[in-house]
């Protein structure tokens, strides 16, 4: 089996993508993350969801999550309108970490240890300059599991 028998379509956005935009595509197409497009339509990083989370989170929260007990419901059901005005590039980390691509003919345990290795939930697949798609975790353990 071959990243390009679990390759579906997937949703890219761009480093000027709203946040808040890009967590509506996460939570209406239930996605663990997105690809992010250079100006050539390119993968330039993954974001994950838990990103898109980190940056609306307050830190003190983060830091401290007994301070996120203490806020009452009502506030800490707005969190996510913190991420007005915001960007993408806002959520992705500030130093570049290993970018999970691969080629489409890369095979399930190539797959697997470039999500280990890079903790990201999918892997876009790149035929020449040309975005494929991705391989989710989930279509990667359907695919495994089932074996």
């Amino acid at each position: 089996m071959r990243a390009r028998d679990l390759v579906a379509e997937f949703p890219a956005v761009t480093l000027d993508t709203p946040v808040i935009e890009a967590a509506r595509l996460l939570a209406d197409r239930d996605l663990p993350g997105l690809i992010v497009v250079d100006d050539r339509g390119s993968p330039s990083s993954i974001l994950p969801g838990t990103q898109v989370l980190r940056l609306a989170v307050p830190g003190y929260c983060q830091d401290d999550p007994a301070l996120a007990r203490v806020i009452d419901e009502a506030h800490a059901d707005e969190f996510l309108r913190t991420l007005a005005g915001r960007t993408v590039r806002a959520a992705l980390p500030r130093t570049p970490r290993e970018l999970p691509i691969t080629d489409p003919e890369a095979t399930v345990l190539e797959l697997a240890a470039l999500m280990a290795r890079t903790h990201s939930p999918l892997v876009a697949v790149v035929e020449g300059d040309r975005l494929l798609g991705a391989v989710t975790l989930q279509a990667l353990l359907d695919r495994v599991l089932a074996s």
